[in-house]
């Protein structure tokens, strides 16, 4: 089994109703089961940022599937969850990041893992650290929160409850 950490933003309808459906989908994956769901947060939108705010959170799990297998699973859900692919970081219903498989690193033309954007997202860090404090770059051995030390964290809100 391989430890591997998701990333999941919805800025689109009802968004907790999104991402509770994709992970409900994430925990019937096949020699897949999920450890950790971290708080939802609420965070303005990165990149396009003129849309409306995302609700994020992080995952935890550990699956047989290659990564390939699990990137494939992830789009799959994501189109089941109506994700259209118009815009690049345009406004969407769901969007599944695979943020880290093991210590492994992937540089495909559809995948690239460790994360390349990661270190650099507060909306990333701060659900994905609530659920694995102690986690560390696989590359550089630097832990997680150094990179989170030096962003801005601001504009990202934890939820205590979810309407």
């Amino acid at each position: 089994m391989t430890k591997v950490y998701l990333s999941l933003g919805s800025n689109m309808g009802n968004r907790q109703d999104y991402l509770q459906k994709a992970v409900e989908a994430i925990k019937k994956l096949t020699d897949t089961e999920v450890e950790a769901v971290s708080s939802y947060y609420e965070t303005a939108a990165w990149g396009l940022t003129d849309q409306a705010d995302f609700l994020n959170l992080a995952i935890a799990l550990e699956t047989q599937l290659s990564v390939e297998s699990l990137l494939s699973a992830c789009q799959a859900i994501e189109k089941d969850l109506d994700r259209v692919r118009h815009e690049h970081w345009g406004p969407r219903t769901v969007d599944i990041d695979i943020l880290l498989y093991g210590q492994e690193t992937w540089g495909t033309e559809h995948l690239k893992v460790p994360h390349p954007f990661m270190t650099q997202r507060a909306f990333v860090l701060v659900p994905l650290l609530e659920i694995a404090e102690d986690l560390v770059e696989p590359q550089t051995g630097q832990p997680y929160e150094k990179y989170l030390s030096q962003l801005d964290t601001s504009d990202v809100r934890k939820l205590e409850q979810v309407d």
